[in-house]
């Protein structure tokens, strides 16, 4: 069983990792000349992630300094969208009346490109900072909304009517029924959300010449450094998955609670 957790998990992952890593190999050295090897890049980035967290300059900093203020962002929004989606999401699954008036107003803006909302974010925002939050939240916030209203709509009636046979206000019917029973839901949601949110934050960077991740990403491309572009794809893609992977911890644990 040991030997079978350490192929599954272990082995497995490198097989798979050895892989790309073979191919971005030949593919550097056949047909895309300009893509630099996994030895050139490595070479190329060594100071970022030998030094993740030397700031030489605003944007000449280590990949975890740069990771950290995108993860910042990426929290401060994600948190907003979480607030006002999970409410929306209760609401949109409670109130028939409710859904026909907005539902159609969130099935328009959901499909909206962050592309689009990060310069409407400026305009009423006039500052970067403010703007990607802006984008982020409204573009995070969906899967919740969407998520939540799925699972207040399951809720099995035979809860509600043990609600009212034991006369629970609607404070107590909520917290202790409906929110319980919806969480598995909820938690999907929130993992969705969170993806977005990290994808966001990249976009927002190269837009608005942030420091982070996506700022770091932009400004190598505009210089031609092709080893830190592949760098940075990299660190998106390790963080995002870590991120995923905590949330999935955090959800085993409220289900087993």
């Amino acid at each position: 069983m040991k030997d079978k957790f350490k192929f599954d998990w272990l082995l497995l992952p490198l097989l798979g990792a050895a892989f790309v890593l073979i191919i971005w190999t030949a593919t550097s050295a056949t047909w895309a000349k300009g893509l630099p090897s996994p030895v050139k890049t490595w070479t190329g980035s060594k100071l970022y992630i030998e030094k993740p967290f030397e700031k030489r300059g605003e944007q000449d900093q280590g990949i975890l300094r740069f990771t950290w203020y995108s993860l910042q962002m990426v929290i401060k929004g994600y948190l907003i969208a979480l607030i006002v989606g999970t409410p929306i999401g209760f609401c949109l699954g409670l109130s028939k009346t409710f859904g026909k008036i907005f539902d159609p107003i969130i099935q328009i803006l959901r499909p909206v490109s962050p592309l689009a909302w990060l310069p409407l974010g400026l305009i009423l925002f006039q500052r970067p900072g403010p703007s990607a939050l802006f984008t982020i939240a409204l573009c995070a916030m969906w899967p919740t909304v969407l998520n939540t209203a799925v699972g207040v709509r399951a809720i099995p009636q035979d809860y509600l009517n043990v609600a009212k046979v034991l006369k629970l206000s609607r404070w107590k019917t909520l917290f202790k029924v409906m929110v319980p029973a919806t969480l598995p839901y909820m938690f999907t949601g929130f993992r969705l959300s969170l993806g977005i949110a990290w994808l966001v934050i990249v976009a927002a960077e190269m837009l608005t010449g942030s420091p982070g991740v996506g700022g770091f990403l932009w400004q190598e491309y505009n210089s031609l450094i092709y080893e830190h572009i592949i760098l940075c794809i990299l660190t998106i893609g390790i963080t995002g998955f870590i991120l995923d992977k905590l949330m999935g911890l955090m959800e085993k644990r409220f289900k087993t609670a």
